[in-house]
């Protein structure tokens, strides 16, 4: 099994929205991939209760069976538009991905 996590510090406004909001939208949007993706074996996204200056917004926790159903994730086109407006949203990203 593939993990895959990623964190988002979010830019405090950013597309008409404040970074919680935005956070709030990536994990509606990220969550729903479940039912396109038939690759994703487990997705959450966790919006910070942390008001610590070094806390991130949000992060993304999923799993994949194999190396391969990752990349059908990265590169299917429903993930690609929402990482296509995270781009525009984040200021920084941190990302693991390892096996168990």
């Amino acid at each position: 099994m593939i993990k895959h996590i990623v964190m988002w510090k979010l830019k405090d406004y950013a597309e008409g929205l404040n970074n919680y909001e935005n956070a709030r939208y990536i994990k509606k949007v990220i969550e729903g991939l479940k039912d396109k993706i038939p690759e994703i074996h487990y997705i959450e996204v966790g919006v910070n209760i942390n008001d610590s200056k070094t806390a991130y917004d949000a992060v993304l926790y999923s799993e994949f069976d194999k190396a391969s159903d990752l990349e059908a994730y990265r590169t299917h086109s429903e993930q690609m538009k929402i990482s296509s407006y995270i781009r525009k949203v984040r200021e920084n990203r941190i990302v693991v991905d390892y096996v168990v």
